[in-house]
């Protein structure tokens, strides 16, 4: 195996992650808003009443302006499986890329062909249409995250495909596997609703400017009903997804759900950490504890793991050093899964000399190896089993800040829509304030979870099959470097050219339309 560089690693994965959190700004914005807008103009479809298209119509503004700066990064996001990693590219290319390429050629033509129509066939076309247009759009860009979802599901937990010595490439033989993948199914449904809820949050506290401000009661009243329900429909579907997701992490990725807990020792009828601080010395063998305090639930984690009060949950140490029984038998060690590991890539060369010289039978058998080992391939790459463990602080607290800001939100739609319902949200200036400034611990709600499900899966770009360490490209870290402070650059300018251009539209409010009386 060549020496990888881990600098190279390192600047790599920077990079990627800036990207992605700097594009995970804009997509559940987008999910969230295209919904909400949806049900105001089917609201206005349904009743004819001109204020209903006026507040769709200006949220629909907003939508777009988010829509496309979303667009430009997703493409560079996109771009960068081939430019920083293309040994991942290569090696899973065949499966990877299926479900992108179906949202490139499906959904995001969907988006791009009726969005023309959302936003300019108010007059042209019949509101029929238009209310159709604009649902299409919204399913348009659902469906694009289910797609990347699915692929992204895919990466932590691969299933439907099989290796191919010969070009040294996973294919696929099951698409409807890929698809339907229960990991895929709950992450898609997880992300969308999470998107609900920001976008609801996000309505919610621009409505609440403008009452604060003295401006456009109706408008921010009506789209603050909208908010609450939407957000709160959203808050309470993503606890049960969440749940959900929280049970197939233990299942397939317990590694991850360690992390989360900053778990180092398991046990029978574990509880869950409410709120804790961990030891930032604590190693995963020197058997102290991990927490310098913690609060917790007795016996949750078990049930959310296993759906047992009592049952058995691996901890840290436990995964690296094997021992413990799974629903496969006893699970191997660190060690012992490298030593497999390496075994299968000397097999992938070894098959891959003796088809070179024309040796059949030395072929059959290196294959034989190859494939025996291949579930344990990419630990061939680890140099030690700590190799395998997250950054476990940072999983820990980003679950934790997920989960306390869910709690927050769900409390503060029931809160709004109670006053809301009651007609004294208008007078109450705290909690206007409250919502406002609440729009940013919406972003980091969100932002927390993809911490979670991404770093919590590290080392692996591939569930055991293939480490980051092993998926980058062969290129000079001194490119990647400059990369990624110009992507800085970028993203900057056009964070605060969103911004500046959303102020601006919220600071001009919603249009007047001929037909409609004076909003006061």
């Amino acid at each position: 195996m060549n020496q990888i560089d881990a600098s190279l690693v390192d600047w790599s994965r920077a990079q990627f992650a800036l990207t992605a959190m700097y594009h995970w700004l804009f997509v559940p914005l987008t999910l969230g808003l295209a919904v909400i807008m949806s049900i105001m103009e089917t609201i206005y479809y349904r009743t004819g009443d001109l204020k209903w298209k006026r507040t769709t119509k200006f949220w629909m503004k907003i939508f777009g302006i988010n829509f496309a700066i979303g667009v430009a990064t997703g493409i560079i996001l996109e771009f960068e499986f081939g430019t920083n990693w293309s040994n991942y590219s290569w090696f899973v290319g065949d499966i990877f890329g299926a479900p992108l390429a179906i949202e490139g050629i499906f959904a995001f033509f969907m988006e791009a062909t009726f969005i023309a129509v959302m936003f300019f066939g108010w007059d042209r076309v019949s509101k029929r249409f238009h209310l159709a247009s604009t649902w299409l759009v919204t399913f348009g860009a659902t469906m694009s995250a289910l797609w990347i979802l699915i692929a992204n599901a895919w990466m932590q937990y691969p299933i439907g495909m099989q290796f191919n010595p010969d070009t040294v490439r996973n294919e696929m033989f099951d698409f409807w596997a890929i698809v339907l993948s229960p990991i895929a199914i709950n992450k898609f449904t997880h992300t969308v609703l999470s998107g609900w809820m920001l976008g609801s949050a996000f309505v919610l506290g621009i409505s609440s400017w403008y009452l604060i401000k003295g401006r456009e009661k109706i408008f921010a009243l009506d789209s603050i009903k909208i908010a609450t329900i939407i957000g709160f429909v959203g808050i309470l579907l993503s606890i049960y997804t969440g749940d959900g997701s929280a049970h197939q992490v233990a299942d397939k990725q317990p590694m991850k759900l360690a992390a989360m807990e900053g778990l180092y020792d398991g046990g029978h009828g574990l509880g869950i950490v409410v709120i804790g601080a961990l030891d930032p010395n604590k190693k995963f063998d020197d058997g102290k504890s991990p927490y310098l305090f913690s609060i917790e639930i007795p016996k949750m984690l078990s049930f959310l793991a296993k759906r047992d009060l009592d049952a058995y949950v691996p901890g840290i140490r436990n995964i690296i050093e094997g021992g413990y029984e799974t629903a496969e038998g006893e699970a191997l060690s660190v060690e012992e899964k490298m030593r497999l590991g390496r075994l299968s890539i000397a097999g992938l060369a070894d098959y891959r000399k003796a088809k070179k010289g024309g040796d059949a039978e030395a072929a059959i058998i290196a294959k034989a190896q190859l494939d025996e080992n291949f579930k344990y391939f990419g630990y061939g790459y680890f140099k030690s089993p700590e190799d395998g463990i997250p950054n476990v602080a940072l999983v820990f607290y980003a679950f934790r800040i997920m989960i306390i800001l869910s709690g927050y939100f769900m409390l503060l739609f029931i809160i709004v829509w109670y006053f809301i319902y009651k007609k004294k949200y208008e007078k109450m200036k705290w909690l206007q304030w409250i919502c406002l400034l609440s729009i940013p611990l919406a972003y980091i709600t969100s932002q927390s979870g993809w911490v979670v499900s991404e770093v919590g899966r590290q080392p692996w770009a591939i569930q055991d099959i293939l480490p980051v360490m092993a998926a980058v490209s062969s290129v000079n870290v001194g490119s990647v470097k400059a990369t990624f402070f110009i992507f800085v650059a970028l993203f900057t300018i056009l964070l605060i050219a969103e911004v500046s251009i959303m102020v601006k539209q919220i600071a001009a409010g919603p249009e007047d339309l001929e037909e409609e009386p004076l909003n006061k």
